[in-house]
């Protein structure tokens, strides 16, 4: 394969590191491809701002990373696919685009009692696609929408949030213990990261819901199956600070790379 024709890039967007999920099932199942991930840090969180504000962001990190050679663009952001993939398609007509949402339709599926709780930030819960995934797949069901502000920002932050972490868990999933849910989805891409503990508060008998390997499968198959990259590559962005990302990338995908602090 000659320099000129390598296999396209697969970029890859979160309004902070929760999108790093969604990066490491793309790199899991193809780590011939070629990522480029770009954290919003610096303009986060988006669950916690106004649509028109999500919107402008979205926009402005597509034609980024479409400049950088991107033919596919993952908005690995419940927040951002709510607000702003409509507006994406159409300004990104040449993109394929991919977005993320709550897994409420597998969640009907495999509750035994009819009782789903749903975490995610405000924007998502709030949002017209939630309401209408919700009357199209579990009508039948009742579903505890658990709004977790603060709870992303948190995650971000890392161990020197540990405390406030426990706090917000432990605040957030009561009421879905109290509504004897037997399935939960997490609605943010920070949160499989904190699976585990949320895991812990639930109880053994609660089935947690994690999109990311479904939207990196459904990502992939539309990517196709071109030759793959001789010199694939994971390359990290950042708007905020370059230590966040760096560290989770470690701690999550086994990366040990520099992260790039870029101004969009």
């Amino acid at each position: 394969m000659s320099l000129t024709a390598r296999p396209p890039l697969i970029g890859v967007f979160d309004s902070g590191v929760g999108g790093l999920s969604v990066l490491r099932a793309l790199h899991q199942r193809r780590p011939d491809c070629s990522l480029l991930y770009l954290a919003d840090s610096g303009h986060a969180p988006y669950g916690e701002r106004d649509g028109a504000h999500v919107v402008d962001r979205s926009l402005k990190i597509a034609q980024y990373l479409a400049d950088q050679g991107a033919s596919m663009v993952v908005v690995a952001c419940n927040t951002a696919t709510a607000a702003a993939i409509d507006a994406l398609r159409g300004r990104f007509s040449h993109l394929s685009l991919v977005g993320v949402e709550p897994g409420v339709k597998p969640a009907a599926l495999v509750s035994r009692n009819k009782r789903i709780g749903v975490m995610a930030t405000p924007s998502t819960l709030a949002s017209a696609r939630f309401a209408t995934l919700v009357q199209r797949h579990a009508s039948d069901c009742l579903v505890v929408s658990q709004a977790c502000p603060g709870l992303a920002a948190a995650i971000e932050r890392g161990a020197a949030a540990g405390a406030e972490i426990d706090a917000l868990l432990d605040r957030y999933t009561k009421p879905l213990v109290e509504a004897q849910v037997d399935t939960v989805v997490l609605g943010c891409t920070h949160y499989p990261f904190m699976a585990d503990r949320i895991a812990m508060r639930l109880g053994p008998d609660v089935t947690i819901l994690d999109t990311a390997d479904a939207v990196a499968r459904h990502a992939l198959n539309l990517h196709g199956t071109s030759e793959p990259d001789s010199l694939p590559e994971v390359r990290l962005r950042t708007t905020g600070q370059t230590t966040v990302l760096e560290r989770l990338a470690m701690a999550h995908l086994g990366l040990s790379m520099a992260a790039q602090l870029v101004e969009i």
